[in-house]
């Protein structure tokens, strides 16, 4: 398997576990995008938003060639979504990470240097990655399964967190909701991600508005302080005005500071080269 350059690589080519068809939305799929010049280079898979009923655009191939811009390849994940529930994001997000890792030397990629990015609801799907993983299964017939689907950092931008008080109430019910539109409240819970912090979750750069209508910041504030409980370090940044879903943000002066914070944030961790200015 070798993609070629922004082609599709499906994550299961013999079909993905529990599909309800076999049309483009049940067949997930990772598009690599690389960096010009020599590789082994760093990843990042790249979760688009969409409240886990569609992915937006302008969170996947634009944050992919910024990625590139910084000397990092993106991979942006079509996982599946509505009506598809949970597990079945988290596992396609876990089997990218663990393709990544499986494929690293021919796709040019550093095996240890694999994170995760996420937009709001890609935010939450990134963050379940970044909690609920396993260093690789055993005693399985597919050797991908036997990598680690650990990532080995986390972007969240505008996540959501909580499925809570705080919470967006449609991603909940996207993801969680039987097929009476009912959630159980232990499910609730469990995928509630301040609760699944622990001393092994990544390092964490998280931005958010604190005038978010959509997905209220409490969502990025709840997750900071879990981070800080177990010792993880963190990096936050909240902006004083900006709506929901901004991606890039390359309209708004203020909240489009946060990719060069990121970038440099990356750097310190191993992820390319920061900013193009060196600063």
């Amino acid at each position: 398997m070798n993609p070629g350059r922004n082609e599709p690589v499906l994550l299961w080519p013999q079909g993905a576990p529990l599909a309800k068809g076999d049309g483009p939305e049940d067949k997930p799929r990772l598009t690599l995008y690389l960096p010009g010049g020599p590789g082994p280079f760093a990843c990042v898979v790249v979760c688009p938003g969409g409240g886990y009923a569609g992915r937006a655009a302008h969170e996947g191939a634009p944050i992919a060639e910024w990625l590139n811009g910084l000397g990092v390849a993106g991979a942006v994940l079509d996982y599946r979504v509505s009506p598809y529930r949970h597990p079945v994001p988290l596992g396609d997000t876990q089997r990218a990470i663990r393709l990544l890792r499986h494929h690293a030397s021919e796709w040019q990629l550093d095996p240890v240097r694999v994170g995760i990015l996420g937009f709001s609801a890609g935010g939450h799907c990134a963050t379940s990655a970044a909690t609920l993983f396993d260093p690789g299964k055993t005693g399985v017939n597919d050797p991908i399964d036997g990598r680690s689907c650990r990532p080995d950092l986390l972007v969240a931008c505008y996540p959501v967190i909580t499925f809570q008080k705080y919470r967006h109430h449609g991603s909940m019910v996207n993801l969680l909701a039987d097929a009476q539109g009912q959630v159980d409240p232990a499910l609730q819970g469990q995928l509630s991600l301040e609760t699944r912090v622990t001393a092994q979750t990544p390092p964490a750069f998280l931005w958010h508005t604190s005038d978010d209508a959509a997905v209220p910041v409490t969502n990025s504030l709840l997750f900071a302080e879990a981070l800080y409980r177990c010792g993880v370090p963190c990096e936050l940044h909240v902006f004083p005005r900006g709506r929901h879903g901004l991606g890039l943000a390359t309209g708004d002066p203020i909240v489009s500071q946060w990719t060069r914070l990121c970038a440099r944030w990356l750097k310190t961790l191993g992820f390319g080269h920061g900013p193009r200015d060196g600063g």
